[in-house]
């Protein structure tokens, strides 16, 4: 994982190899698959190149393969569809020839119209009196989240004192404090990219929580994201703070599903789902790139 803001922007900065044709690099890292909100976050940049005088607006993408580490990951563009308002844009993601990730991505021109928003939950901490994630996950488990300690470009803190990692009102309800720990150029692009890279932390672990307590002595369970969909309804500023609120709905059959919402200045700025299979494995076959090993290790 990145490990300052500024090798986080170094991830989006990607390499043109020909007419809608990207090459996108990997971070250092003690993962053993790519983060899915890295790609995410590069197949929207890698959108976004080939239109670049219109504004993302939503996005709806499979994860098909896990991505390794050790290998850059190209993305090709295929222009759908220019109309006069809308634009539509297909990303496939490869690595060593195979596709593990594909997106279709719509793009659209500013125009002002009606205009409503769900207000900002009531009587949340400030950020600044809030534990960071790895601090109220260390509570929660009783030891060190060094997946979770990688993810130094964030500041990411538990919307809450950390008693508690998740609402006791709703056991699948989790609300996150997010910005990047440095700032970010002005840059529309780069700012909606980085909302498309930390929608990604934690929307499975909000369709695990739940079922912590049934999880047996020594093993954990492993979350894969599957597919992830996301709308940019405003402009932010991902280097200042925003509200992600969580909750997850419905699991079952192995499948998690989850949705969120960032929220800045009061406002709705972006919103997400997610689905993605939860097995359970042994703790000593864990994979070193889950986010949350969440479970009974011990």
């Amino acid at each position: 994982m990145p490990s300052t803001t500024a090798e986080l922007l170094d991830l989006l900065d990607l390499e043109d190899l020909d007419l809608d044709l990207f090459r996108g690099r990997q971070p250092h890292t003690t993962w053993q698959r790519t983060f899915g909100g890295q790609v995410l976050a590069q197949a929207l940049v890698a959108g976004a190149r080939t239109i670049p005088e219109r504004t993302a607006h939503s996005m709806h993408a499979l994860f098909l393969h896990a991505g390794r580490t050790d290998l850059p990951m190209i993305f090709d563009v295929e222009r759908i569809r220019d109309g006069r308002t809308f634009s539509t844009r297909r990303v496939n993601a490869r690595q060593h020839g195979r596709t593990i990730f594909t997106a279709e991505l719509s793009f659209k021109n500013r125009e002002d119209g009606p205009e409503h928003s769900d207000p900002m939950p009531d009587c949340l901490p400030d950020p600044d009196r809030c534990p960071t994630l790895a601090q109220a996950l260390e509570q929660m488990f009783g030891r060190p989240m060094p997946t979770v300690k990688e993810w130094d470009a964030l500041d990411v803190r538990l919307a809450g004192d950390g008693s508690q990692l998740v609402d006791p009102n709703h056991v699948t309800h989790l609300s996150l404090w997010v910005r990047t720990t440095a700032s970010l150029p002005d840059d529309r692009v780069v700012q909606r990219a980085i909302l498309a890279y930390i929608s990604d932390i934690s929307l499975m672990a909000g369709a695990v929580m739940p079922h912590l307590g049934s999880v047996p002595s020594g093993m954990v369970v492993n979350p894969a994201s599957l597919d992830h969909a996301m709308w940019f309804h405003r402009t932010a500023e991902a280097d200042c703070w925003m509200l992600y609120d969580q909750v997850s709905p419905s699991a079952s059959g192995l499948l998690g599903f989850s949705m969120g919402r960032l929220m800045q200045d009061g406002k709705v700025i972006a919103s997400c789902c997610q689905e993605g299979v939860m097995r359970l494995v042994d703790v000593n076959d864990l994979d070193a790139s889950v986010t949350f090993p969440l479970g009974r290790g011990t």
